[in-house]
């Protein structure tokens, strides 16, 4: 099986069709479907949240076999993941897009679980010692994309789990937990 680093990719990756968007429905519905979950497991386990759609990205490409996605078909599996919501683009170009292998709300509750297991129920921390504090290490919130993560705290915020605070910088924003 052919590896990218540590990740193991799926045997379709070594199939050439599979680089070129089919034309068949029924084919082209399940060839997004791996891909959808080839993209958003390479993605978790690689901790990545940006892809540039014109930007070098492991996936797209199989010197192995020779093949690479063309644009078309790149921007087709991340559109397909952005219309599922596991996704967002980030410009209205579709250059960029956000990853959601979590979805905001899942986020929420990984969240909550690092603040009770950390004992910050009724604590103060700031938000880089959640994305980069020693804490976080070994957590899936360690190096979460800051969109990310601040969308999931305003949700918590929403529903009156913390409040935000800002400080004088962006390093010195900090979260009150009322959990």
């Amino acid at each position: 099986m052919q590896t990218l680093g540590d990740f193991k990719l799926p045997q379709f990756f070594n199939y050439p069709p599979y680089f070129t968007l089919q034309p068949v429905r029924d084919t082209r519905d399940k060839q997004i479907q791996l891909w959808k979950e080839l993209i958003l497991d390479y993605c978790r386990t690689q901790k990545i949240f940006v892809i540039g759609l014109e930007e070098e990205f492991p996936l797209f490409a199989n010197p192995a076999i020779e093949r690479s996605l063309s644009h078309e078909a790149r921007e087709a599996f991340l559109s397909a993941l952005v219309s599922e919501g596991r996704a967002e683009w980030l410009d209205k170009g579709h250059k960029k897009c956000l990853l959601l292998w979590h979805r905001i709300q899942d986020w929420a509750d990984i969240i909550l679980n690092f603040v009770r297991e950390n004992g910050l129920e009724d604590g103060v921390t700031t938000i880089e010692e959640m994305r980069s504090g020693i804490e976080s290490r070994g957590t899936e919130l360690h190096g979460i994309d800051r969109t990310i993560l601040m969308r999931a705290l305003k949700l918590l915020e929403n529903k009156g789990k913390l409040a935000i605070f800002k400080g004088t910088s962006t390093d010195d924003e900090g979260v009150k937990f009322s959990v």
